[in-house]
């Protein structure tokens, strides 16, 4: 769960440090107190596009760090596989410093993408906002969302899809890459003919260029070759006074020293050594300078050959392996091309095969979504009667398509909110109210069937009030019991029901704004559903009616 914010010079806040505990966190505050910039900061945090403007006037960077603790196992497995390290204790810690120049996200330390971090922050946090309500009216989001309530029993049938859809796609795109008139399909074959016997002409292998380079640069360094070993002879052994000779001097002084004391035979020893590899030295050079030629027609042969290596290398591949391999993929479609008619009925065959198991993929398919989405409209129907939607009809309308990556259904949810009335589309009956409540529903049948531990709601209360945001505050209150839940709200019925009160508000001090927020202890609280409900003015009324709602909430 979301145990800690901290955000530091960040739009209106100069610095806030909030402990979320489980359960249910309510935030309240005045109508421009800055409710929305705390819910901002967390969703700067998880990778939300911001700009240096969100810096707090007069300061140098702007920084949000929000601070989970993972208890769940399977979940930090999960975590490591994304690439988070030291996760031993369970604590990640997520946090943006944001300067004029640039942001910099990071997690226990580690710099991180923000599509990694967005990937990361899925598992940890689910945020609704008022995005989400809109999610409703767009029907081709309606399927996502069967397809997340029904889980691995949906999952696991839309793979088997999938590689059905896979196989029949692959097919159709070869046998339409083979619709082509004979006149086009002879250039083909001769232009194929063509390369590969150009590859195989040129008898190519692996290594090969390097060879060449070898010896073309031994070739066109020549010369040079036999001046530097001529001059090496002379010092050798050839000039009047050489190396070699000077060498076995040196070594009879040794040698004759050595016999005075022990201690210097080691060095002559050395000595005889070195004359032995300057020996070998010696015969080597001889031996090459005497068996090595320049033959200018070897010469042209092999620049020959490296530029056509290269020509080779600008049309087919930059690498030998590179042309070799072009060379077997051009053979394979030259196969094809002359065997046409034989590969031609051959591949119509397995297309005719691979669309009756795509078909037969897609009833499975449907079939499991239809039933998954039964349980759904069951599950959201029955959660809609707890938000106040008593004579609620809400099912899902599945319509047949062709079949793609998402399988052959659309889907679009119908409702109906009061008796008599027949089910239309949910995009165009759906107050914003409504919507809100709808979300709600959603949110709270999935979330059985989620693993991610907080839930953070903004606006959820939007359009609706008396027995109805009590009502919505209740199956929040519910969602609390299994999710740490962090709702933004203005509503008393709700903020009654928190476990814990913080309240944001908006100061002046040496004439500078700032939004500070605090947690409020029971007094506080009921201080602050007083101000809710009455108003700028707290009436003596509207505490006890405050008291009396706490107290409901306890029950």
């Amino acid at each position: 769960m979301l145990i800690n914010l901290h955000v530091k010079n960040l739009a209106l806040i100069e610095e806030a440090d909030i402990d979320f505990k489980e359960g249910l966190n309510i935030l309240t505050g005045e109508t421009g107190a800055g409710k929305s910039i705390i819910l901002g900061s967390i969703n700067i945090a998880l990778g939300k596009k911001t700009s240096p403007d969100i810096i707090r006037q007069g300061c140098d960077y702007a920084l949000t760090e929000l601070t989970f603790l993972i208890n769940d196992e399977n979940k930090l497995e999960k975590l490591r596989l994304l690439g988070l390290t030291d996760l031993d204790d369970g604590y990640i810690i997520i946090s943006r410093k944001i300067t004029p120049g640039r942001s910099i996200l990071r997690i226990n330390g580690e710099t991180f993408s923000i599509n990694e971090v967005k990937c990361i922050a899925s598992i940890l946090i689910d945020i609704h906002g008022q995005h989400d309500n809109r999610l409703l009216l767009e029907e081709d989001s309606h399927l996502k969302m069967v397809d997340m309530y029904g889980g691995k029993a949906i999952s696991t049938v839309y793979d088997e899809y999938l590689k059905s859809y896979h196989i029949y796609t692959d097919i159709k795109t070869k046998i339409n890459s083979m619709n082509v008139d004979e006149a086009s399909r002879n250039r083909e074959i001769s232009l194929l003919e063509y390369q590969i016997q150009e590859i195989d002409n040129a008898g190519l292998y692996p290594g090969m260029d390097e060879e060449l380079e070898q010896d073309f640069r031994k070739m066109q360094n020549f010369q040079k070759i036999m001046d530097d070993l001529s001059v090496a002879k002379k010092l050798l052994y050839e000039d009047e006074t050489n190396i070699s000779d000077l060498l076995s001097s040196v070594i009879r002084m040794v040698i004759a020293a050595s016999s005075y004391d022990n201690s210097i035979s080691e060095c002559a020893d050395n000595l005889s050594t070195a004359e032995d590899i300057l020996s070998d030295a010696q015969k080597f050079i001889s031996d090459y300078a005497e068996s090595c030629s320049f033959d200018e027609q070897s010469f042209k042969d092999i620049s020959d050959r490296l530029d056509n290596i290269n020509s080779l290398k600008l049309k087919y591949g930059r690498t030998i392996e590179d042309i070799l391999a072009f060379r077997d993929t051009q053979d394979m479609r030259l196969n094809e091309m002359i065997n046409f008619n034989e590969l031609y009925d051959k591949l119509t065959s397995q297309l005719e095969s691979a669309e009756k198991k795509l078909t037969d993929a897609a009833v499975k398919l449907s079939l499991v979504r239809k039933q998954e989405a039964e349980k759904l409209c069951r599950a959201v129907s029955a959660s809609l009667k707890e938000l106040n939607f008593l004579n609620t009809e809400f099912t899902a309308d599945f319509q047949n398509e062709k079949p793609g990556t998402n399988g052959a259904d659309y889907v679009r949810f119908l409702i109906s909110t009061n008796v008599g009335e027949p089910q239309k589309p949910l995009t165009k009956i759906a107050s914003g109210g409504e919507l809100s409540r709808i979300m709600l529903a959603f949110k709270s049948v999935v979330a059985d069937k989620d693993d991610t531990d907080t839930l953070i709601f903004d606006e959820i209360d939007a359009g609706i009030s008396g027995k109805t945001a009590q009502m919505v505050g209740n199956k929040l209150k519910q969602l609390s019991k299994n999710h740490q839940i962090i709702c933004i709200t203005h509503l008393p019925q709700i903020a009654a029901l928190a476990d814990e009160h913080f309240i944001i508000e908006k100061n002046v001090l040496s004439n500078k704004t700032t939004t500070d927020i605090h947690e409020l202890n029971e007094e506080e609280s009921v201080n602050e559903l007083a101000r809710l409900l009455g108003g700028t003015t707290i009436t003596e009324a509207a505490v006890n009616n405050a008291i009396e709602m706490k107290n409901l909430a306890k029950q």
